[in-house]
């Protein structure tokens, strides 16, 4: 889901909206990744930021070691590359190996019988 307005979410979702955020701005651009400067980010975007969610992200970062291992690398995923056309010999189907089934055991009575005259019953 895009956010292009904070008016739908909790006061707490726009909490952590902001905190991550700031903290994405701060840790891009090198500085050290603090409550201050988080506090600092989200009041120059005209945003306000308490102190708890400031600590919070703050901490959670420093002990990452910084703000890359929360944000993914672009264009990872997709598929493989096409191929170059090939010849007639590699657009043939493959050669599927059947695989060899293993018998099960002949089943054996558990009391010992096995000759099929019913028994003790």
């Amino acid at each position: 889901m895009a956010v292009t307005t904070l008016e739908g979410l909790s006061d707490a979702q726009k909490q952590e909206l902001v905190a991550s955020l700031s903290a994405i701005v701060v840790g891009t651009a090198g500085a050290e990744v603090s409550a201050e400067s988080l506090s600092a980010v989200a009041t120059a975007s005209g945003n306000s930021l308490s102190g708890a969610w400031a600590s919070v992200f703050a901490s959670a970062v420093t002990k990452a070691g910084s703000i890359d291992k929360y944000c993914l690398a672009p264009g990872g995923g997709g598929g493989g590359g096409g191929g170059d056309g090939g010849d007639a010999a590699a657009d043939a189907a493959p050669v599927v190996e059947e695989e060899e089934v293993e018998e099960a055991p002949a089943a054996s009575d558990m009391f010992g019988g096995g000759d099929g005259d019913g028994g003790d019953y």
